[in-house]
């Protein structure tokens, strides 16, 4: 089954998370020569000022010039959005499954050290080393220097990609990655954990102690960068990310938010058979409305979006790694026939909720907590099950409001 490339789908989420809008998108303009020196003469003191050195910043630049392919990039920002049931079939399949387990077993003592140090569990990790790169099978051929270099000099989304840039160029300085080797997405993700130059200051550890952070080529040290993360964003340690589960007849939809005890007294169960975990709270969470999956997630399914802030790609990194570890597919049958709303029909649905009063943020298509809660609003007020999901029928009822 064919599916976007990780870093467009990375970028896109980004690219929301920042506060794009569906309406003015915007595209970087083609750099001229001339204009990428001056941009480079105005760089340097900036670059100095942060610890960059002379040496560093002329070997980096040395023959470089301006990526174009990178320029048009950012002009092929596709409205379309796979169904998560496509999503999740692509995420979870079987050749991707069968290199997971196959690299979960080489890697077991690595994992089980990982784990132990920073609690993360290691089905999560794996979960977003084979979400990311297909597990380092492809982590992106660009030379990061010239694709951020690019993006900054076009003045492509402000200040963020000459700030990267700079941390790029520091990473080099510290001897992490040799400039040839120093690859990644057009948009500046690197390594097998897809980190910005950023994130990789923050997050990057060296875990085999060889004096290096390289999360290219060191799978330790780039598993435990992806644990290290989690953990620095609130992963709770002994706490599951969630699960799928089965609700009663005569259900209440209004809950939302209850402790495992409290939902196992509606009836709610799950759907493996297991029992509650004896501690701690989830939400109920429909990613396609009430006649399609239900799955009860905790704090750390928000801890896995801050790797990327979409609710279908945390629930395939999570999907990912239990499978990898022998748990089975979704058994609920996903409703093929309510589709997910396209990226302008979205815009229109959080538009027509804002114009109700509702508080939904800005109005960009991206679908996340303000939105759902106001959906389930509306939903209740019209007679429908407040399952705060974005689907047709919604969007339907607000039209005819």
């Amino acid at each position: 089954m064919s599916r976007l490339s990780p870093f467009v789908v990375v970028f896109a989420a980004f690219m929301l998370a920042i506060g794009s809008t569906a309406s003015a998108s915007p595209v970087a303009k083609p750099v001229q020569s001339s204009g990428f020196k001056g941009f480079l003469d105005r760089l340097w003191p900036l670059a100095h000022a942060r610890g960059v050195t002379h040496e560093t910043f002329v070997a980096a630049f040395s023959g470089l010039i301006p990526d174009q392919d990178v320029v048009e990039l950012t002009k092929k920002q596709s409205e379309f959005v796979k169904p998560i049931w496509e999503y999740l079939a692509s995420a979870t399949s079987n050749n991707r499954l069968e290199r997971g387990a196959k690299l979960a077993g080489v890697n077991d003592p690595t994992l089980g050290m990982i784990e132990g140090r920073y609690g993360v569990d290691r089905s999560v990790i794996l979960g977003v080393w084979g979400m990311e790169t297909n597990f380092g099978g492809f982590t992106g051929g660009k030379d990061i220097v010239r694709s951020l270099a690019t993006l900054a000099s076009a003045g492509y989304r402000g200040t963020y990609f000459r700030d990267e840039l700079i941390g790029a160029l520091l990473i080099l300085q510290q001897g992490h990655v040799t400039r040839a080797d120093f690859k990644g997405s057009w948009a500046g993700a690197m390594g097998q954990t897809q980190f910005m130059p950023s994130s990789f200051q923050k997050f990057a550890v060296d875990f085999d102690g060889d004096g290096k952070k390289d999360i290219w080529t060191n799978v330790p040290d780039a598993l435990a960068s992806t644990a290290n993360y989690l953990k620095l964003n609130g992963w709770q340690a002994g706490l599951p990310w969630g699960f799928e589960v089965t609700i009663p007849h005569g259900f209440d939809y209004h809950l939302h938010r209850l402790t495992f005890d409290d939902w196992a007294r509606q009836g709610v169960r799950r759907a493996d058979g297991e029992g509650m975990p004896r501690g701690g709270e989830a939400n109920l969470f429909f990613p396609a409305g009430a006649d399609g999956p239900a799955f009860l997630v905790t704090d750390n399914f928000d801890v896995i979006k801050r790797y990327n802030n979409s609710d279908a790609y945390a629930l395939g990194v999570a999907m990912l790694g239990d499978r990898i570890y022998g748990a089975g597919p979704i058994r609920a049958v996903w409703p093929v026939d309510d589709p997910i709303l396209g990226l302008q029909q979205r815009v229109q649905l959080q538009e027509q909720l804002s114009a109700l009063g509702y508080d939904v943020g800005e109005p960009n298509g991206r679908i996340g907590s303000l939105t759902r809660a106001a959906i389930r609003d509306f939903q209740d007020k019209n007679g429908l099950r407040p399952d705060g999901y974005a689907g047709r029928r919604v969007l339907e009822a607000l039209r005819v409001r």
